[in-house]
């Protein structure tokens, strides 16, 4: 039995649709306010930053990305008001990609005082990318 439908059955079907569907919504928003979707708010964002910033290069149709995407959210949480963390879709904002030679995603790239300082190509777990973080404070 999937997990799933072991708290339905705890639930109630309804319940559990309930809760399923408000925390999806909420993961959505949170994505979306971690979203860099133009280069103006790249420079603003990250590199005009006077904090750490991580920065996950990924693309929606790449297996890898989604993978990491949770735990790159979480430490967005995690981290909120000693770095920040952004996801810039190379689909939407490719001359930011190509402006740091991303040619394999995802590509997390740490910047401090506006300058590259780490990064991590390929999917890693959360231990990992908080250690990148961790190394620019």
């Amino acid at each position: 039995m999937t997990v799933h439908r072991k708290i339905s059955k705890i639930l109630g079907l309804e319940r559990y649709a309930l809760a399923y569907s408000l925390l999806e919504k909420l993961r959505k928003t949170m994505a979306a306010d971690l979203a860099i979707n133009t280069a103006a708010e790249f420079q603003e964002k990250v590199l005009n930053s006077d904090v750490p910033v991580l920065v996950d290069f990924w693309a929606p149709w790449c297996g890898p990305c989604k993978q990491i995407g949770p735990s790159v959210e979480e430490l967005a949480t995690e981290y909120a008001g000693k770095a920040k963390v952004f996801k810039l879709d190379v689909d939407v904002v490719g001359e930011v990609a190509q402006n740091y030679g991303i040619m394999s995603i995802p590509a997390l790239l740490v910047f401090k005082g506006g300058k590259v300082v780490d990064k991590q190509v390929g999917a890693a777990p959360k231990a990992a990318l908080a250690g990148l973080i961790d190394r620019a404070l």
